[in-house]
């Protein structure tokens, strides 16, 4: 019931399926058509008898108490579908496969320093996520979360 099964284009032959827990978020018209960072050197993972094969990444916030908002972190327009996103006054990353992903635990040791920064912008430890249109960045959400 929390899980979208999505089909997205990630400049590759054919779409990368992805299971992601946004249906409490999101409806589908607004899952439609969307811009948005998709992490996709995961491992794949079975969810829910589905393979996904990625993450769609997102920005979080606690509201109200205990009410959480999520957006999506968004490439620029005329960000190119399938560009690898570098880092601001960083190196080019070099990918490295879902194995050794999964192997040194990259992607979760990197999770800490992901949020967004008081522009809103999607950064890691304050290097911001940028493609070759510009950065990448939250609608609304400032200094929040990114998973």
């Amino acid at each position: 019931d929390k899980l979208y099964c999505e089909e997205i284009n990630v400049g590759e032959d054919a779409p990368r399926q992805i299971a992601s827990g946004l249906r409490p978020h999101f409806t589908l018209e607004q899952m439609m058509g969307q811009r948005l960072l998709v992490v996709s050197n995961l491992k794949a993972k079975n969810l829910v008898k589905f393979k996904s094969h990625g993450m769609v990444l997102c920005a979080a916030a606690t509201v109200e108490g205990d009410k959480e908002i999520v957006e999506f972190v968004e490439p620029p327009e005329g960000a190119e579908i399938g560009e690898v996103v570098t880092f601001e006054g960083l190196p080019k990353p070099e990918p490295w496969s879902g194995a050794q992903v999964e192997k040194k635990k990259v992607f979760q040791a990197c999770m800490a320093g992901m949020k967004t920064t008081e522009e809103g912008l999607a950064a890691w430890n304050g290097h911001v996520f940028t493609t070759s249109a510009g950065p990448c960045k939250a609608k609304t959400i400032k200094n929040g979360a990114m998973r």
